[in-house]
């Protein structure tokens, strides 16, 4: 992760940047005090400052998913509404970086399907 100031758990965190160094082609960034992964402008993975990690899944693997784990949508806060197309990673898994690697990739090839979002230009720089 960047050199920011985080304010994720570190363990959580640890495990985190594990699960995205066993992953080809996907790169952490940091904002907010928080980390995530992102291409083309669209966030697909992220880990909360309470340390639950959300996974952006289409269907129906994301369905399928939240069956096999016992687990719900992914609420970057409790008190936030659920985080559309994402869902919790549950810490036992989080601890299984093998088992969830191929998620991590899933998510990653899904988010490369969508629809780039536009980044801010930078103002042209005026001569005199």
């Amino acid at each position: 992760m960047s050199s920011k100031k985080m304010n994720v758990p570190e363990e959580e965190l640890r495990l985190y940047e594990r699960l995205i160094d066993a992953v080809a082609g996907v790169e952490a960034k940091s904002n907010f005090g928080s980390g995530y992964t992102a291409v083309n402008g669209n966030m697909y993975s992220m880990i909360s400052k309470h340390g639950v990690v959300g996974i952006r899944l289409p269907e129906p693997e994301r369905t399928a998913f939240i069956a096999r784990y016992d687990t719900e949508v992914f609420r970057a806060d409790p008190a936030w509404p659920p985080a559309k197309e994402y869902v919790a990673v549950p810490d036992h898994l989080l601890q299984d970086t093998e088992t969830l690697a191929p998620y991590l990739r899933r998510s990653y090839e899904y988010a490369l399907t969508l629809k780039p979002k536009p980044t801010k230009k930078s103002k042209p720089e005026t001569s005199q």
